[in-house]
């Protein structure tokens, strides 16, 4: 549940002279996940930013070489608009602008669309399935602004602070993002209180962005499992015990609840904001190999909640091993979610259900909860 880190963009070998500056004419293809849509320059796929399938644009190449497989541009010029391209509200977001924001050119519903086209088409690709799924807006936020309770800018020379440009160490100078909240997080979900520890750049750690996200997330986890009395859940990648602490209220004192997570202080903390859960802290793979108590052999409920990688596959046998009845799955990146899926597959679960949410607006950043259930005849 930690912000994940920004990512350098690759260095990548030159194969030919810099297309970089170059301008085309091209009508846009479909919405791809990262934030772009697909065009063609010929025979070349263009990832293009700031435009809408449909639309007819001039793109700018801003990362490519003539021998590469795949280039990179902006949608400098709008010929033919989209009837879904809205002004940005932000002056910052742009071509060559603040990096921060993918989708501020997209009206709200338009962009709940496509972060669910991305979900389906992921899912499609990867996991050989058709699901339908919505992408739901979330109380907390404005219009899709101000919700983001933790800011980070970099701070300028002469006092000054800005934010990155897209996929650059680069900076512009703003005087405020539209999306920073009013107020800073808080760490009550349902009537309890959390513990949550501060890293040292006073970001909170291991605590969701957007207001709405806890209890919304809380929400949808305990819906798809439908803990029960008495039952066994293991809560994986734990982060300081949001899922633990409200599946331990769920199975009560004849049941019980362990909560693996790779941070340390974390993981502290998940034992002081749940009472009566048996807390282990470490790599999840490893700790699910030989760092829990025989008893948890065998599990009846699971949640995964992993960073942007996914859980992948040796945490997926593991958790397979223990023969739940239910996996509630918890991810912030679609690709991940459906490889990860395509491995439980494997093993005869099936996704069930699958619920997305509009926890980062005006980002192509989509929050999932999907479940995955074997029949009672399976799992004897």
């Amino acid at each position: 549940m930690s912000r994940p880190q920004a990512r350098r963009p690759r260095t990548r070998t030159a194969r030919g002279s810099s297309m970089v500056g170059r301008r085309f004419e091209v009508e846009v293809g479909p919405v791809a996940h990262g934030g772009h849509c697909v065009a063609r320059v010929e025979d070349r796929v263009v990832f293009v930013r700031h435009t809408l399938p449909g639309e007819r644009v001039v793109l700018e190449i801003t990362e490519g070489t003539e021998g590469d497989r795949f280039w990179r541009g902006d949608a400098v010029e709008v010929l033919t608009p989209s009837p879904d391209r809205v002004p940005a509200p932000c002056s910052y977001a742009g071509p060559g602008r603040c990096g921060g924001c993918d989708l501020q050119h997209v009206a709200l519903p338009a962009q709940r669309e496509l972060k669910a086209e991305v979900v389906r088409e992921q899912l499609r690709r990867l996991a050989r399935l058709e699901v339908d799924v919505e992408v739901e807006a979330v109380p907390g936020d404005d219009a899709g602004l101000r919700w983001r309770t933790r800011q980070r800018y970099v701070d300028l020379p002469g006092g000054g602070r800005g934010m990155r440009k897209h996929r650059s160490h680069d900076t512009v100078a703003v005087d405020a993002c539209l999306l920073e909240a009013r107020s800073g997080p808080s760490y009550e979900v349902r009537g309890r209180v959390f513990e949550v520890a501060a890293v040292p750049d006073q970001q909170a750690s291991f605590w969701q962005v957007h207001p709405g996200a806890p209890e919304t997330l809380v929400g949808a986890v305990l819906e798809a499992l439908d803990p029960q009395p008495g039952e066994s859940a293991l809560d994986l990648y734990a982060g300081v015990g949001l899922f633990s602490r409200f599946l331990s209220e769920a199975v009560g004192p004849t049941g019980r609840v362990a909560a693996v997570e790779g941070d340390r202080t974390a993981s502290g903390l998940s034992e002081r904001n749940c009472p009566g859960v048996l807390a282990r802290a470490g790599d999840v793979g490893a700790v699910l190999t030989d760092g829990l108590p025989e008893e948890w052999a065998r599990a009846d409920l699971v949640v995964l909640d992993p960073p942007r990688a996914g859980a992948k596959r040796a945490v997926v046998e593991q958790v397979v091993a223990r023969a739940p009845r239910s996996v509630a799955y918890v991810a912030c990146d679609p690709s991940a979610l459906a490889r990860d899926v395509a491995s439980f597959a494997e093993h005869g679960y099936r996704l069930a259900s699958l619920r997305a949410f509009d926890l980062f607006p005006m980002t192509h950043h989509v929050e999932c909860v999907a479940l995955l259930t074997k029949t009672r005849s399976d799992l004897q």
